[in-house]
Formats: structure tokens, sequence, C-alpha cells
């Protein structure tokens, strides 16, 4: 499944291991998510943080858009 896919109230599970819920239909390189890490909170996840969606009772991963692949490289070299 595509990132721009993940519509609002999907369940995902974050890079980290944290589980979340999507909260936004938007597009692109940065996602609004309830997560369940420490605490549970609302903000922004980069696309490439997600790693695996709950579609009916089965996890499905994640694939970037070729234009995600290329953000997170450049994003990679600033940090």
């Amino acid at each position: 499944m595509k990132t721009n896919e993940i519509k609002k109230g999907t369940r995902i599970q974050l890079a980290n291991g944290w589980f979340g819920t999507m909260m936004d239909n938007r597009r692109g390189n940065i996602r609004m998510a309830e997560v369940e890490g420490m605490y549970t909170e609302m903000g922004s996840v980069y696309a490439w943080d997600i790693k695996r969606v709950l579609v009916g009772e089965y996890w499905v991963p994640v694939e970037l858009t070729p234009a995600q692949r290329k953000a997170r490289r450049a994003a990679s070299l600033f940090s």
C-alpha cells in the first residue's frame, strides 16, 4: 500500500514500533496521526516512518512514492 492511500481512521505502526491512528486524508511527506507511545498525542509524522497499515485483519507493508524516497534521502543528509 502506498502512503498516499492511507485514509483517516486507519491503524498504523511506525518505524520505532509505536502504533497510531491516521488523522487526515492528505498526501505527501508529512501526515497527521494520533500516536500511542509513552503518551498518546496527536502530531505530524513523516511518511517514511510509517511501516505497516492494518487492512482488515492483516498488517500490510507501506511503500513510498518515488518523490517520498527522494525527500527521505534529502532529509537524511541534513540530520
